[in-house]
């Protein structure tokens, strides 16, 4: 269970909705659906530079494919620390001949 009641019981969806419209309207946000606040928790994680595998687990999803496709974009840039690592192992592998 995602949300549930004091009791551990599901909560009823309905409510669940107007609590969060109520919330957004306090807010003064832009109108969200509820599974908007999905797709925020996974790109908040993946930005953050949480691993692919640990947020597709996380969102019930069967494989991570499903994950990348729908948040590969928000993947931190980390082409230049790959390429620092290329490099010095490289250059560790040239001084040794």
């Amino acid at each position: 269970m995602v949300i549930c009641t004091k009791l551990s019981a599901l909560q009823n969806p309905i409510r669940v909705l107007r609590v969060l419209k109520r919330l957004v309207n306090a807010a003064k946000i832009t109108r969200i659906r509820f599974h908007d606040l999905r797709h925020t928790h996974a790109s908040i994680l993946i930005s953050e530079g949480v691993d692919i595998v640990k947020v597709a687990h996380r969102l019930g999803h069967g494989n991570p494919k499903n994950t990348l496709e729908t948040h590969a974009h928000l993947i931190p840039n980390q082409e230049n620390e790959v390429a620092d690592i290329f490099h010095f192992a490289l250059s560790r592998s040239v001084s040794k001949l």
